[in-house]
């Protein structure tokens, strides 16, 4: 009864710059195969080359993009750039009447102006960057399988999909159990997709709404358990889990008063039957009139201005996390520097997550009392909620300059003292500041080449960078561009308006309306050129849109970026120049994949699957990913790691673990963290 997706592991494990050698014959032509992965790909072998093996060739052509289909303009850009704008406009109305006036979706149209004597080829002379990789054994995969997994589920953060997907594909086809599963969420995913109780015995009875609230969506897509319809096997998972809580000794009931309505609802949908006295009681609480929750208690003495009694409750009942996640709320209503003082001193907790995203909070705190966006996830999914003028000439929780200093320098004082000697003697390359600690990837998609939001890399002026987007089982995903200045005010480039604005800057392969067998869409942007044509934007964002309002889930898309020369070969789609190819795989309609800084001239991460059914791209805000973008200014990996060290030492031979995003020979014994390798990261978080 699962719609979790069994995923092919090789593939996945190719992300993580890992190939497989699961072939039982040997190879006789190594030597020639590591010359292709080199010539075709970039691709440079570092270790386990004796186990290279031909069939990898056409396996990596596929995972970086292999007979992609044909965009619009299939001699893109340059015969783009020959069109006038009342040419390339006529093109696509014609093509917009062929497929959404008469409804001929029958085959992928392509421009009719164009001159196929302006398809030229060149010899690919492209350099691209090289990427390292190593190739292991059946054995070897499964080795390094179970690692990830393990890092995975020591996580206390929700997963994304694609971590989802390769944890529930390697439990379940090889039988391996967690030693620990840090995070309720991938309990409840992992419980809900293989049925096996020991992730059930993970819970507490307040989960169990949760858990419904997963099924609900998963299942039927319904994101509001109040009208829930759910099928047999369904209400069984859920009663067992319920059972399982009181026989665990997980039977927090009090915890269940904050959602005692849901609760009522739900018991009354399953069927509720209770097996003990305990839960006849339970029952008996929930559909009564009487409300014992934390939440209403920590309120009252809140509002009554027992401020050390409310934090006493809410961490009695709640634990530090609950504190920490309420910690504005509580210091607002601070009149006097004990109760503050109070406050800080109860804030000390183990849970180096919640005071890493709190910090990172502080450290971009607004103080002007202006509408806030709140960003969260929920169902692998990011959620954008903006302030009514209401809402914020009601807000009390505005904090002052010096409070937000007092509170930024605790929470960092707590970090360092949770992280502080964890790792022993480090080296760590400067260039890790460019990339962003992996504190909320869940609304992402998996992939080559991805890596956490809000990570750089810089792009030197030999290089334009080449969004794609390709997809089947759809007839329109758009790909647009928004360019966003200082104020966040917007520039739309996309099929709405880009006839009257492709040049040397930036090119649009135009838009491709019949693609249900295979369509494909593509930017150029040469930075220093758009720049000098639009010198008030700073940055640009790439997004994906259903137009055709089908969701991702539904169909097949794969976006990413490609580092193509400024006279490139004249091949639309070149795998050896792609920098990053993921699946969106959402269930909506929306998301955010990537953007460019262009005061620094860098490619920034931003891989955000938006809770969202809007069908195009410039109709939507997107001030709210500055934040995002500019996270490594004030936080990231280098940060982190001077956090966890014993000591940070400047010469490799002295380490006992490396972290870098360069190949270097490590010695013996000696752990190298690169910047893909997330899920170790992750593990080193928790």
């Amino acid at each position: 009864m699962s719609i979790y997706n069994k995923i092919d592991l090789k593939a996945f494990l190719f992300t993580k710059h890992i190939l497989v050698n699961d072939i039982d014959t040997p190879e006789e032509n190594i030597p020639e195969t590591l010359a292709s992965l080199a010539k075709l790909f970039n691709i440079r072998i570092t270790s386990g080359a004796r186990l290279a093996h031909h069939d990898m060739i056409r396996f990596v052509a596929t995972q970086l993009g292999e007979n992609v289909p044909e965009p619009f303009y299939r001699g893109f850009p340059n015969s783009v750039l020959k069109l006038s704008g009342d040419e390339y406009l006529f093109d696509q109305i014609l093509n917009y009447f062929i497929t959404y006036d008469i409804g001929d979706m029958s085959s992928t149209r392509h421009s009719v102006l164009e001159d196929d004597r302006e398809i030229e080829r060149q010899a690919f002379k492209e350099a691209g960057s090289i990427k390292d990789f190593i190739i292991v054994d059946k054995a070897g995969a499964i080795a390094q399988m179970e690692k990830i997994v393990s890092d995975m589920m020591k996580s206390s953060r929700p997963l994304n999909q694609g971590q989802i997907d390769a944890a529930y594909t390697f439990i379940s086809e090889h039988g391996y159990f967690p030693e620990m599963v840090a995070s309720k969420n991938t309990a409840i995913i992992m419980y809900i997709a293989l049925g096996d109780e020991r992730f059930a015995d993970l819970l507490s009875l307040s989960d169990v709404i949760k858990l419904t609230e997963e099924i609900n969506f998963r299942f039927y897509l319904k994101q509001d358990i109040r009208c829930l319809n759910l099928d047999n096997p369904h209400r069984k998972l859920i009663t067992k889990a319920i059972h399982r809580a009181f026989l665990n000794g997980k039977a927090d009931v009090y915890n269940c008063f904050e959602k005692k309505a849901r609760w009522a609802g739900l018991l009354h949908h399953i069927h509720y039957k209770a097996r003990s006295e305990q839960e006849q009681k339970f029952l008996d609480l929930m559909r009564g009139s009487v409300n014992l929750s934390a939440y209403s208690v920590f309120e009252k003495e809140l509002n009554d201005r027992k401020i050390r009694s409310a934090v006493d409750t809410l961490k009695e009942k709640k634990g530090s996390a609950a504190l920490l996640r309420k910690l504005n709320y509580i210091v607002s209503r601070c009149e006097t520097a004990d109760n503050l003082e109070y406050v800080l001193d109860n804030i000390d907790s183990g849970n180096s997550v919640v005071l890493m995203q709190l910090y990172i909070s502080y450290l971009q705190y607004e103080y002007e009392r202006k509408a806030r966006v709140f960003s969260y996830v929920k169902y692998n999914m990011n959620k954008t909620h903006r302030e009514t003028e209401k809402e914020t000439a009601k807000r009390r929780s505005l904090l002052s300059h010096e409070k937000v200093e007092v509170i930024k320098n605790r929470i960092e004082d707590n970090l360092k003292r949770n992280l502080k000697g964890r790792l022993g003697r480090v080296y760590i390359d400067p260039n890790m500041s460019n990339y962003a600690m992996p504190v909320r990837e869940s609304a992402g998609a998996a992939g080559f080449g991805v890596l956490p939001r809000g990570s750089r890399k810089h792009i030197d002026n030999l290089h334009k960078i080449r969004g794609f987007t390709y997809w089947e089982q759809v007839d329109d995903i758009d790909l647009s561009v928004i360019g966003m200045d200082e104020c966040g005010r917007q520039t739309e480039f996309s099929w709405r308006t880009m006839n009257e604005s492709n040049s040397d800057a930036i090119v649009y392969s135009g838009d491709e309306t019949s693609g249900y067998y295979g369509g494909s869409e593509y930017f150029d942007v040469d930075l220093d050129e758009f720049k000098k044509l639009y010198p008030d934007l700073r940055y640009l964002i790439f997004c994906d849109n259903v137009y055709s309002r089908k969701l991702f889930a539904n169909c097949l898309c794969k976006a990413g970026y490609m580092l193509r020369d400024k006279e490139d070969s004249g091949e639309v789609f070149e795998p050896k120049t792609v920098e990053s190819s993921f699946i969106v795989n959402c269930s909506s309609t929306f998301c955010y994949l990537f953007a460019i800084d262009l005061m620094k001239d860098d490619f920034v991460w931003l891989n955000t699957m938006q809770d969202s059914i809007a069908p195009v791209a410039g109709d939507t805000q997107l001030e709210f990913l500055i934040k995002t973008i500019n996270i490594t200014d004030i936080f990231n990996i280098r940060s982190f790691f001077e956090m966890a060290a014993t000591e940070v030492v400047s010469d490799i031979a002295q380490a006992d673990v490396i972290v870098t995003d360069k190949i270097i020979d490590a010695p013996e014994g000696v752990q190298t963290i690169r910047e893909y390798d997330i899920e170790k990261i992750i593990a080193l978080m928790q």
